[in-house]
């Protein structure tokens, strides 16, 4: 399989040159490919935020498409470097959660990170899965694709964006290391449907302040709702942001609940963040 598009998320910034020294290694090898930025303004080592920018934003790329996601606060140690490959996409990215929300979408019910109940571990700390039925993993072993000599504290350049540069060329993934059978995702604390009644939470906080939750619209009880965050009871779903004033719950575009204040911010105003409960109640 040979693309033509890489996309990159980072929490590099871009004030420095390390999105370009990434960018130029690419070009470098493949000056055809077509590079797309995800993001490079994310939080400083955020492992969750990123995964969810980028679970966000995968879906709408081509399936040939080679994503490198490079947040990596163990650069250097014996933490893995990955590449994934699922029916949706190809994903380089160090082997610390930074795949979560690509996994989930191809995970099994049951799991941590799928649609069910989740395991025992902490609400996003990490935890170790089979790969998912019809996707592969290898660990990234073959430095014939690097560019050497290779940092202890520049793998983004040295190690992801070669090898997706290779890939765009056509070379097998098979080819960039050793099958692997398990991956670390963050426990996301998924929850199922009891009665009336879901638990759930806050997964992300995003530009605007919008809190959004780890709920799926599939989840939510039919008819009228009360959506319980923090102190704050918010009574029924809004379809916009601007149909209510205050405080509104809404489907945003990722499929997830959400609490937004209209012309404002939910996060702030609220004083919760990632990690808050959210509970949605059938109304009687």
């Amino acid at each position: 399989m040979s693309s033509k598009i890489v996309s990159l998320t980072t929490d590099f910034g871009a004030a420095g040159g390390y999105v370009g020294a990434m960018k130029g290694m690419i070009l470098g090898i493949d000056p055809s490919v077509a590079l797309v930025d995800i993001s490079h303004e994310v939080p400083p080592q955020d492992i969750a935020h990123v995964a969810f920018v980028l679970g966000s934003a995968y879906r709408y790329f081509t399936p040939d498409t080679v994503h490198v996601a490079v947040v990596d606060p163990g650069v250097g140690t014996s933490r893995r470097s990955i590449l994934v490959v699922t029916p949706t996409g190809r994903f380089l990215a160090p082997d610390n959660g930074l795949l979560t929300y690509v996994l989930a979408d191809h995970q099994v019910r049951g799991s941590p990170t799928g649609t069910g109940v989740s395991g025992e571990g902490e609400f996003m700390q990490p935890v170790t899965l089979p790969v998912p039925e019809g996707c592969s993993a290898y660990v990234l072993t073959r430095s014939a694709y690097w560019h050497h000599p290779v940092s202890d504290t520049f793998h983004g350049r040295d190690v992801f964006a070669p090898v997706a540069a290779h890939l765009s060329l056509g070379v097998p993934p098979d080819q960039m290391g050793d099958a692997v059978e398990d991956l670390v995702c963050l426990d996301l604390h998924y929850r199922e449907r009891h009665g009336g009644v879901v638990e759930g939470r806050i997964i992300f906080v995003d530009h605007f302040g919008n809190l959004v939750s780890n709920i799926r619209s599939s989840l939510l009880p039919g008819g009228g709702v009360e959506v319980e965050v923090g102190s704050t009871v918010i009574h029924g779903l809004s379809r916009t942001y601007a149909e209510t004033e205050g405080m509104a719950a809404l489907v945003g575009s990722h499929g997830y609940l959400e609490i937004a204040e209209r012309n404002g911010n939910a996060a702030g105003r609220l004083g919760v963040g990632v990690g808050s409960r959210v509970k949605v109640v059938a109304a009687t």
